[in-house]
């Protein structure tokens, strides 16, 4: 799984903020309470563009920290991050977070006598050769100051944030099945072949294959370089779930899901 650690600390961070209604972003909708104590500063980030595709990848990030009374704050570090959002697998519906992260810091940049920071021509991407199953097209990016540098003492804290969309390019998976009926300890063989883009390379793209509802996944592959796969699994009594996902290793090529037309005769007539 992705690590989470700085990210984490930013986001329970801003958590604690919004409770105290005392986060200085444009996202905080609630105005905060008479007896809150006074923020000494404002804090904006945005990105030009706002959107990227397979052939665009970069952004300008900017942004601007001003005090309570508008006027610049210069002189000012802030922390600016890349968040790649996933969707956590979550069947049960637990009342979990219902996404987990991959954060890159991208740089500390400090702010100009008007207040301002920027950072130029960032590659909105994934960089860190983890699975993107389940990759979130909107890309975060995050900036924070804390006046004291701790925090734990989140009420010097202040957080914004903006989201990057990504346009991916389509993909596609064929396939063939041993068989479309099987009963419990059948050997179950799949081959197929991930279809990418023209010009992007087909080797390397992760295949998950899901037995049963709970699971998202009972075994995985990856393609050869002519985006060939194939895989086996032993059928359990209760596998009553039979789907493939595949995970391109770029951002900007979406995996896909399919169905696979596949009885357990094993499970228990409904």
């Amino acid at each position: 799984m992705p690590s989470q650690s700085l990210s984490t600390r930013l986001g329970v961070t801003a958590a604690l903020l919004l409770a105290a209604g005392t986060l200085s972003t444009s996202t905080a909708s609630a105005k905060p309470s008479d007896d809150a104590p006074a923020r000494a500063y404002v804090l904006k980030v945005s990105t030009n563009p706002t959107s990227t595709d397979y052939t665009h990848r970069r952004v300008d990030v900017t942004g601007t920290v001003t005090k309570a009374d508008g006027t610049p704050a210069p002189n000012i570090p802030v922390t600016i991050q890349e968040v790649v959002r996933f969707t956590t697998w979550n069947p049960w519906g637990d009342p979990i977070d219902p996404n987990y992260y991959e954060p890159r810091d991208l740089g500390t940049p400090v702010t100009d006598a008007k207040g301002k920071f920027t950072i130029p021509r960032v590659d909105i991407d994934h960089v860190t050769g983890g699975s993107l199953l389940n990759a979130q097209r909107k890309v975060e990016i995050t900036a924070y100051y804390d006046e004291d540098g701790n925090a734990n003492t989140p009420q010097d804290g202040y957080f914004a944030s903006t989201a990057v969309t990504t346009k991916a390019k389509a993909s596609s998976v064929t396939y063939k099945v041993s068989k479309k009926k099987v009963k419990k300890g059948d050997i179950l063989t799949i081959q197929g072949k991930v279809a990418l883009p023209k010009g992007i390379e087909r080797g390397g793209t992760e295949v998950f294959l899901q037995t049963y509802w709970e699971n998202e996944s009972r075994v995985q592959t990856t393609t050869e370089d002519d985006g060939f796969f194939v895989m086996s699994v032993r059928v359990r009594g209760y596998d009553d779930t039979f789907k493939l996902r595949t995970a391109p290793t770029d951002l900007y090529v979406a995996g896909t899901v399919q169905k696979l037309p596949i009885t357990n005769t094993s499970l228990p007539r409904r």
